[in-house]
């Protein structure tokens, strides 16, 4: 859309768990990386990897589009994924990956993909939704806050790169 604007209830969650809409997903997981300071890579490779996460049931991968009597390509995506939850048996939960193209950005599209996340993992007997930002990210911490997420106190995060 020219003037960047969502009109109120026009958008539209899929799952991506087909060839075409893991290949229109692809195409906003690209940018994604790019806006991280990836360098850009072949659509074969981001395709075939979010398909093998995808049939492997690694990662859910969610997109957000415009409605429209032409159809749309996406504007927003989000991955999430399942985690044993060891201490109460059952599993969690988390958000992996949230990003909306940035003239699309501040329209509903970044809620409707965590709402389908939560209802996804509701669905699926989770426990709980967590995620991880950078805690310089005041617009993703406003909208994490504002949707009910609260900060983890007590834990450190640690990591060690085994490339």
């Amino acid at each position: 859309m020219s003037d960047d604007s969502v009109p109120a209830g026009a958008l539209r969650i899929t799952t991506c768990d087909t060839e075409e809409t893991l290949a229109a997903a692809g195409v906003l997981f690209s940018h994604y990386r790019r806006h991280y300071g990836q360098p850009p890579d072949t659509s074969e490779r981001t395709i075939g990897w979010l398909t093998e996460m995808a049939q492997s049931n690694m990662l859910m991968i969610f997109t957000a589009s415009v409605e429209s009597p032409a159809g749309t390509p996406p504007i927003g995506l989000a991955t999430s994924h399942a985690v044993p939850a060891s201490l109460v048996m059952g599993r969690f939960w988390q958000l992996r990956d949230l990003f909306v193209l940035p003239g699309s950005r501040r329209q509903g599209a970044a809620v409707a993909l965590v709402s389908a996340v939560r209802d996804a993992a509701q669905t699926a007997g989770a426990t709980r939704l967590s995620l991880v930002t950078e805690p310089d990210n005041e617009a993703a911490l406003s909208l994490y806050r504002g949707l009910g997420f609260r900060p983890v106190g007590g834990l450190a995060s640690l990591s060690l790169d085994l490339a």
